[in-house]
């Protein structure tokens, strides 16, 4: 199945019901998306789909065909850090961070519908899960990039 993701092509040998985090993972050998629950409730495994946050998980690789996939590895445009991700390093988000790319990635999507968000609106749109429990500084996290994302786009 030929798949972009990142902006390259790739041509991977898999079935068309193969979860996308799989094909993106074991396939292409793109491992910062995570496997959390294989239910699609956690978020570990969201990547953007067309610019939409989906949980790979639950998603089949078929559904990604002629799409562009983008995962935490492509999420910089030009190769320095995403506003999200200095953002993250800068409130000391992560604890154990295995649930981090995805929080990044439901993020980055969420930031590109409101760029300018409360943060009761952060709070509201934001559902992956933290084990840590670090919500409170990944809301500061997100609310700081906005203001990053004001003067370079997300």
């Amino acid at each position: 199945m030929n798949l972009t993701i990142n902006g390259k092509k790739y041509d991977l040998p898999v079935e068309d019901d193969m979860p996308l985090l799989w094909a993106i993972r074991d396939v292409a050998g793109l491992t910062g998306t995570k496997f959390g629950c294989g239910k699609g409730l956690c978020g570990a495994c969201t990547v953007h789909l067309d610019g939409m946050a989906i949980r790979s998980c639950v998603t089949p690789a078929l559904a990604a065909k002629g799409k562009a996939i983008t995962t935490i590895e492509g999420l910089s445009k030009d190769g320095h850090s995403h506003p999200l991700q200095r953002a993250w390093v800068e409130e000391e988000v992560p604890q154990c961070g295995y649930c981090q790319s995805g929080q990044i990635m439901a993020a980055a999507a969420f930031l590109e519908r409101n760029k300018t968000p409360t943060e009761e609106e952060v709070r509201q749109s934001m559902n992956n899960l933290c084990r840590c429990g670090t919500y409170l500084r990944i809301r500061k996290a997100i609310l700081r990039a906005a203001a990053y994302s004001g003067k370079e786009t997300a």
